[in-house]
């Protein structure tokens, strides 16, 4: 039985007190940063864009998945 693709991958991660993340939408390849001064009280998400306010998209096919592990595994 194949694995089921998660829906969002973690591809970039810094900082423990103030978090920021790199989210990738592995169906629309749409990339979202997620940041937090302190993750016990919120946080907030946006659509990160070029320089043109278009979405940065990460093309996405089968074999993708594995390579979004690894940007953040940094293997």
């Amino acid at each position: 039985m194949a694995m089921a693709r998660e829906r969002f991958v973690e591809v970039y991660s810094q900082g423990v007190t103030n978090v920021r993340k790199v989210i990738v939408d592995t169906q629309t390849g749409v990339n979202y940063l997620l940041a937090s001064s302190n993750m016990t009280s919120g946080c907030g998400v946006a659509v990160l864009v070029d320089a043109d306010g278009k979405p940065l998209v990460t093309p996405m096919n089968e074999e993708d998945e594995v390579v979004l592990g690894q940007l953040l595994n940094h293997e």
